[in-house]
């Protein structure tokens, strides 16, 4: 029997609200379903490529800990880096190398939940991680004299401790904005992770306060390591030009061309990716520049800093001498 002071018109209301505002409890990676036939080949590719990540970042870390001549900062720097390029690919890519395998995308609300806390949290690590490794090149370049004395082996743990803290609070703080919104309609998520522009398109209501928040977040965690990395380097590339000699010139800017590269390549394809305007037809793109920036920069990243760098490159033929000895 219906209650008395429930009118049959706002009972509908409120089956109708249940109904939209329901209570996700899993999310459906959609991936690369669109191309159903590539799935092998691209568990193939993707399997090679996280294999070329863990080898090239663990060998980088090796013999950055056996190898007497790379036991200063700026290799302190690099072997952390690799290790934290490690953790940053190994948040994605497994669970897209069982999805590819399965051929199932669906996803926990806690596990989406987790794996998006991780990636924005190590993202954001690697920009305060980069803007670190420019200031050493900036004390080395521009003030050498006094660069034992700056950047000794104290301040770069110290460095390098504030990069993995800072990157806490970005990934609690947009974790946990994004998932208190309400989700309605599809769970399907069109990436091949958890991330923030494909699940904002699944929230309800306005979302407007949330995407400034977002944007608050970018400038303060983002940017500022940014502009601290150009500053830097608008100051080495005003010393180098200064010096009196090409050989001079050119040593002094390969010992940071190798890290100039890493910066333009990570920020160049992350900043497309989430500043471009929001559309539909730009889905298709949006998966092709994160699979840049979380797939394919770290895959270069060892080769850049090992072949375009000379002490690493003696290094490790050093390194696999004494391992052909064994």
């Amino acid at each position: 029997m219906q209650p008395e002071n429930v009118s049959p018109r706002r009972e509908n209301n409120l089956k109708i609200t249940e109904t939209n505002f329901t209570i996700l409890v899993e999310f459906v990676l959609l991936g690369f379903s669109d191309i159903p036939k590539f799935h092998w080949f691209l568990f193939g590719v993707f399997l090679v490529i996280y294999m070329i990540i863990l080898l090239g970042n663990a060998i980088i870390i090796l013999i950055t800990r056996v190898d007497s001549t790379l036991q200063t900062p700026m290799y302190f720097f690099l072997s952390n880096f690799s290790f934290l390029e490690i953790c940053y690919v190994s948040v994605t890519l497994p669970r897209m190398l069982m999805d590819l395998w399965t051929q199932k995308g669906t996803i926990s609300f806690f596990a989406c939940a987790a794996q998006m806390c991780f990636f924005l949290m190590l993202g954001a690590t690697e920009c305060f991680l980069l803007a670190m490794m420019a200031y050493d090149r900036y004390v080395a370049i521009c003030n050498p004299l006094h660069y034992p004395l700056v950047v000794n082996y104290k301040v770069c743990v110290q460095l390098v401790a504030v990069s993995w803290i800072s990157g806490v609070p970005v990934g609690i703080g947009h974790t946990c904005q994004i998932f208190s919104l309400p989700f309605c309609g599809s769970n399907q998520i069109n990436h091949f992770f958890c991330d923030i522009p494909p699940l904002l398109k699944l929230a309800c209501g306005d979302i407007f306060v949330n995407e400034m928040v977002i944007y608050m977040f970018a400038v303060l965690f983002v940017t500022v390591p940014f502009m601290l990395i150009l500053r830097s380097y608008s100051r080495i590339i005003s010393t180098i030009w200064k010096l009196p000699s090409n050989t001079g010139r050119t040593k002094a800017f390969s010992t940071c061309s190798s890290h100039l590269i890493v910066v333009v390549l990570f920020y160049g394809s992350a900043t497309v990716t989430y500043l471009k305007p929001k559309s539909n037809q730009y889905e298709g793109t949006d998966k092709l520049l994160s699979l840049f920036y979380t797939v394919l920069t770290p895959m270069f990243n060892p080769l850049i800093y090992s072949l375009r760098n000379k002490d690493v490159r003696e290094a490790l033929r050093k390194f696999l001498l004494k391992l052909s000895a064994l």
